[in-house]
């Protein structure tokens, strides 16, 4: 495990303490699998936060607008999980 692999590792840990185990699993592959797209996502975020939205919120609302192409990671990864 590389120290990215770690840092993921450790940040899906502490934000996601009650999700279950193979779904922070996924969470972990999918942002080393693609960290460009959830560097997007992290500054779509930032954005809707400085123009007035509450973390919640611009999280929710950036996740709706992306949910595609998530979608198409999520179907990927239980593909190769198989």
């Amino acid at each position: 495990m590389g120290i990215k692999d770690f840092f993921i590792k450790k940040l899906v840990q502490s934000k996601m303490k009650g999700l279950p185990k193979e779904q922070q699993e996924m969470v972990m592959a999918l942002v080393s699998e693609n960290p460009e797209f959830f560097k997007k996502i992290e500054e779509q975020v930032s954005q809707k936060k400085k123009n007035g939205l509450n973390e919640q919120h611009a999280m929710m609302q950036t996740i709706r607008e992306n949910q595609a192409e998530l979608q198409k990671m999520m179907m990927a990864w239980q593909q190769k999980k198989k």
